[in-house]
């Protein structure tokens, strides 16, 4: 089995087991769970449209199986975690925010892209075949429309295959940092989540989507002479983490997008222009995000886009407990 850690987390984080996790906030947590699933999925109790639609047609299989590692990864409610890291993430290549600026209304619909990556995920991982290619397909075309000029006078495609890769190791890189830091449903093996990633990658015209953690890390070694900060980069910092919302919907939102930032390594952190923490409170930021997500778990019981694709498939809830139990014992 793969070292189970991502390409590339936080070194300064202090490691928590589950078993010390003593914090009792699932009280004050509990009220704004509704609201942090609305913010992150789009709907108060996580069905949507796209989770609707992968129930159909019966018994057509996917691209992955329900003993899949992106299955393991996307049906957690880590992977809402893994959805805000990518974000910051993605803005630290200069070409990519180019896009995110020219053909995005974050500003105005500043979950939409958060909503948009959750659905291309749940529609590529837990759809039909015929639903993944159509959801690659159609993301292809609307790349073909995204392109103009970055701020450094150079131009810019999203069809740009350095583009896409940057794009794809970083939304993988996040998902796997998310899961090994917060995910609940039994130990990963990396390596399998890399190559079934590699799927969706190609797919969307990633040229080599790296298949193994090694060949991830060695993606990033590559870019990273590319990636810088800038002032523009710490103001998207500033909305990601700290959008307009209620009291109420920011405690929540805020707890997970504090611990995203936190599971980046120093050098993106640098970049980012994130503040220096101080003592314990990335340790506590962690225990809050674990509590957080523990109650929307609790709350949604399963990803209604995997509960979906179980449904289509034709397989029981008990299927994928007996599943989980064999991965614990690998």
């Amino acid at each position: 089995m793969a070292r189970q850690t991502p390409a590339h987390t936080a070194g300064t984080s202090r490691p928590v087991g589950r078993s010390r996790v003593r914090l009792d906030v699932k009280p004050l947590l509990t009220p704004v769970a509704a609201t942090v699933r609305r913010i992150l999925s789009g709907t108060d109790n996580g069905v949507t449209t796209t989770s609707r639609a992968i129930s159909r047609p019966a018994g057509a299989p996917g691209w992955f199986g329900p003993d899949s590692a992106a299955w393991q990864v996307h049906g957690d409610v880590a992977a809402f975690l893994g959805g805000i890291r990518a974000l910051l993430l993605q803005t630290l290549h200069p070409l990519a925010l180019a896009g995110i600026d020219g053909h995005s209304s974050y500003r105005n619909d500043p979950f939409g892209r958060l909503h948009r990556t959750g659905a291309f995920i749940a529609a590529t991982t837990f759809g039909s075949e015929e639903m993944a290619d159509r959801t690659a397909a159609g993301i292809t075309r609307m790349h073909a429309r995204v392109s103009g000029t970055a701020q450094d006078g150079r131009g810019y495609s999203a069809t740009d295959p350095e583009l896409l890769t940057w794009v794809h190791i970083a939304l993988v890189d996040s998902m796997l940092a998310a899961y090994v830091g917060f995910g609940n449903d039994g130990p990963l093996d990396a390596d399998r989540y890399v190559a079934d990633m590699s799927v969706v990658g190609a797919a969307m015209g990633v040229p080599q989507p790296p298949r193994s953690q090694q060949e991830l890390l060695d993606a990033f070694d590559q870019v990273r002479p590319q990636l810088t900060g800038s002032r523009h980069v710490a103001e998207v910092r500033e909305f990601v983490l700290a959008p307009p919302l209620s009291p109420a919907a920011s405690l929540g939102y805020g707890v997970l997008a504090r611990a995203a930032e936190d599971s980046l390594p120093p050098w993106a952190r640098d970049m980012l222009g994130s503040p220096a923490r101080r003592a314990g409170s990335e340790w506590a930021n962690h225990a809050m995000a674990r509590t957080l997500l523990r109650t929307l778990q609790v709350a949604l019981v399963e990803s209604p886009a995997r509960e979906a694709a179980r449904h289509r498939l034709g397989v029981s809830a008990a299927d994928m407990e007996r599943i989980s139990r064999r991965r614990a014992l690998t």
